[in-house]
């Protein structure tokens, strides 16, 4: 079934897509109304959640220095237990559209630069404490202050004022900004009893399920919260995530039984994984890409020339084939693609080029080796990938140095640390989000050290600019500022490709807007 169909229709069964509208979008397909109609009954049957049992998780993504303060997530498995544990204000609907979270009404002046977030009452927190705004404020808070480290600190640097209104959470913005709602749901912010200031790593939070066990880079237990607010998400008793770095090991543990479902399903097994009677594979397209990343600021990489010779120096297209096998896009050396909104698909694509690496590398005057570190945790199939891109540099006359690292300790000691090095994002709701996390001056996330203030200044204007068209065009020159001057080597969008086994779990919804349903899959499916 097609998938837009099959969001439609699981909206249609929930209540929030009318019947009509489906039958209507079901034609379209060619799908007769006696068929949509079956179909309707059947998924109507199906979508009664079960409640009990126990989902156990394979997960890539993992290692022993991972904490539970939000702030420091950086890698997939934290993402995974907090999107399991807390609540935010918000998240974004696999159709791109915002979901009341914590926040039951979001409005906002005409001008877009006061927002006012109605905070939902009676909801506890897992330590018994009801939640209130200031516990909102002071998580918000937090996250401003540089001192925390968060991967958020770039969404908050566009905060001027916060404060406190009866029911209700109040921003007032440095400049206007349609897409707040979005930034709100970045899973760095979730909601903590007095914003988490005084132990950041409690692990308390709002969420379905909270917290059992933390064995950190081994295995992590949670247990269903009896007094959660909503009664649509957690319906396992409990979950537990283990962590299996290597994906080989994780197919093997889906197969056997071990575990109901994993991420991070190396492109070039999908096929072969798809054969097992049990076994459903779900790839989703969406905003996350694999990458490498150059810091501007550090030699040799201060140097354009030099990172323009190395964007000319891999193949996109070899990598999309042999690495994603086809459950990709080429990238651009820019973090956005045609998924995101007011995305400009007219900016010039950049291709393997020997000649024009040669060139600007001659230009550099650098004739060293380059050295770059990557590993199997880095992405699927990262140990492979830039063994090609040293493959494809060489022939341009440029020696790429591989050094393999451990997986264990890869995002705490070598990404956003060393100057060179294989990464990957999942990727924002927003081109401004992306931007704002990863790539304005003041990020702590600015994994390239990439520091323009022209950029940061496009950036800021562009938050506040209500003209879509003049949005657009201010997002292209960002793009095409990242792509000529940054130092993002970005060379393929990848398909979320996930499994699990189809006789013991249901309810899997793909969404593009992260790994895992977003995150969600251990709170939105049930066991069959």
């Amino acid at each position: 079934m097609n998938d837009e169909l099959r969001y439609l229709m699981a909206r249609t069964v929930a209540g929030r897509h009318s019947r009509r509208a489906f039958l209507g979008r079901a034609a379209a397909f060619g799908v007769t109304a006696t068929m949509a109609n079956t179909m309707l009954a059947g998924a109507a049957r199906a979508a009664t959640p079960k409640q009990g049992g126990t989902l156990k998780m394979g997960l890539g993504g993992g290692q022993s220095t991972d904490s539970l303060d939000p702030a420091l997530a950086a890698s997939q498995v934290p993402f995974m237990y907090l999107m399991t544990t807390s609540d935010r204000l918000t998240d974004v609907a696999p159709d791109g559209s915002i979901l009341n979270r914590l926040a039951e009404e979001i409005s906002s002046s005409p001008d877009a630069k006061t927002w006012t977030f109605k905070i939902r009452k009676g909801v506890q927190f897992h330590n018994g404490k009801t939640l209130t705004p200031d516990d909102v404020l002071k998580t918000m808070q937090r996250h401003s202050d540089k001192d925390s480290k968060s991967g958020a600190l770039g969404i908050m640097k566009g905060i001027e004022s916060m404060k406190v209104d009866g029911d209700n959470f109040v921003v007032t913005l440095v400049t206007p900004n349609a897409d707040l709602p979005y930034l709100m749901s970045d899973y760095h912010l979730a909601i903590q009893p007095g914003g988490g200031i005084d132990k950041p790593n409690a692990g308390i939070f709002t969420g379905p399920y909270k917290w059992t066990s933390n064995e950190p880079g081994v295995r992590y237990v949670m247990d269903k919260f009896e007094n959660y607010w909503d009664s649509e998400r957690g319906h396992y008793d409990q979950i537990q995530m283990i962590v299996i770095n290597d994906a080989t090991a994780r197919n093997a543990a889906l197969q056997s039984g071990q575990v109901q479902m994993v991420n991070g399903v190396e492109p070039r097994v999908a096929g072969l994984l798809k054969r097992a009677p049990n076994v459903t594979v779900a790839a989703s397209s969406g905003r996350g890409f694999y990458c490498f990343n150059m810091f501007c600021d550090t030699a040799p990489f201060d140097n354009n020339d030099l990172r323009l010779a190395l964007k000319y120096a891999i193949d996109r297209e070899e990598l999309v084939n042999k690495i994603l096998a086809g459950y990709g896009s080429v990238g651009n050396d820019m973090p956005v693609n045609a998924s995101y909104p007011l995305f400009d698909s007219t900016i010039p694509q950049r291709t393997y080029d020997p000649d024009k690496a040669k060139f600007h590398f001659k230009k550099s005057g650098y004739d060293g080796e380059v050295l770059v570190r990557t590993a199997d945790g880095a992405f699927a199939g990262a140990v492979d990938a830039t063994q090609l891109f040293q493959q494809s540099a060489a022939k341009a006359g440029i020696k790429l140095t591989i050094k393999r690292e451990p997986n264990d300790g890869y995002w705490s000691e070598v990404w956003n640390k060393k100057p060179f090095s294989a990464s990957y994002w999942g990727g924002r709701p927003t081109q401004d989000q992306m931007y704002s996390t990863a790539y304005i001056s003041s990020a702590d996330w600015n994994d390239t050290n990439y520091k323009n203030p022209k950029f940061d200044k496009l950036i800021l204007d562009a938050r506040g600019e209500l003209d879509k068209a003049k949005r657009k065009e201010m997002y292209r020159e960002a793009g095409m500022m990242i792509r000529d001057t940054g130092g993002l080597i970005n060379p393929m969008f990848n398909q979320f490709i996930n499994a699990y086994d189809k006789n013991k779990v249901v309810g899997w919804t793909d969404n593009p807007n992260q790994d895992m349903m977003n995150g969600l899959a251990g709170v939105l499916c049930w066991q069959a």
